[in-house]
């Protein structure tokens, strides 16, 4: 029987840590793949199409910082969804430069039932633990980003929503499989 001491455990905790939430995340993105309906919308345009629900029409840019995508990931999505007749671009009243995306009236549509449908289907996973592990956990993913916030790695916004950092727009899991970047990642 191995014995490990308190200290020896402080030492490889941290690690373990690091260890379960590597292999965590992968397999977390896989499973919110799964519950997404065959010959449906990919997670990204989801959550694109939801924040247009939620907020009405936006730029292109609050789209990129709410969302937490880069630009670039942005504009291909809307592509996407422009080509599916789920959102339109229109110019935006004051600023020449700026361009407003809306939901057309059949991406209000699909979007009305859409999102919970998916985030309910999601969150199945969570649905093995007992209540309190459920807030436990909450309150701990809570912790974790409170800690990348004090770290510059997420933000907040002005009117209170997070954002991350222009840095972590690098790595972009909207796992919108469409289209794959230049950069080799997946939008």
């Amino acid at each position: 029987m191995l014995i490990i001491t308190e200290e020896q455990e402080s030492n490889t905790l941290p690690l373990a840590l690091v260890e379960a939430f590597v292999s965590f995340v992968p397999a977390y993105v896989r499973w919110m793949k799964s519950c997404l309906p065959e010959n449906y919308l990919t997670h990204g345009r989801i959550r694109l199409l939801y924040a247009l629900h939620r907020h009405g029409p936006r730029i292109m840019s609050d789209l990129s910082e709410e969302l937490e995508m880069s630009p670039r990931n942005i504009t291909t999505l809307v592509d996407a969804l422009e080509r599916e007749g789920l959102a339109c671009r229109r110019p935006h009243p004051t600023d020449r430069r700026a361009t407003f995306i809306e939901l057309t009236p059949r991406g209000a549509g699909t979007c009305a039932t859409m999102y919970e449908e998916y985030a309910g289907a999601v969150s199945l996973l969570f649905s093995g633990l007992s209540a309190t592990d459920q807030h436990k956990l909450l309150r701990l993913v809570t912790d974790l980003r409170s800690a990348l916030q004090k770290k510059g790695i997420v933000g907040e916004r002005s009117d209170g929503r997070q954002t991350s950092d222009p840095k972590a727009h690098e790595v972009d899991l909207t796992l919108d499989a469409a289209a794959p970047t230049q950069d080799g990642g997946e939008l």
